[in-house]
């Protein structure tokens, strides 16, 4: 059976390859496992800030200086 995973080279800093390397050394999670873990953690926290931005897209646009103004004006800075 083929394998379903695509290999790649990353170039990681020492201390992260080596920090991975104690974890995986730790636990049963390969470095693999470790590192497709992130990447995915990493792409559901993009996915949260997607449908967020989508839900809000409707939302009228605030000028900053605007309201930097206001909130001067207001006492408030």
């Amino acid at each position: 059976m083929k394998n379903p995973h695509k290999r790649i080279t990353v170039y990681l800093k020492p201390e992260f390859h080596r920090a991975l390397k104690v974890k995986a050394a730790e636990t049963e999670y390969s470095v693999s496992d470790l590192v497709n873990a992130a990447v995915k953690n990493a792409l559901l926290e993009d996915a949260i800030d997607l449908e967020a931005f989508e839900k809000r897209a409707g939302e009228p646009l605030l000028d900053f200086e605007a309201v930097v103004k206001t909130l001067k004006h207001d006492g408030k800075l």
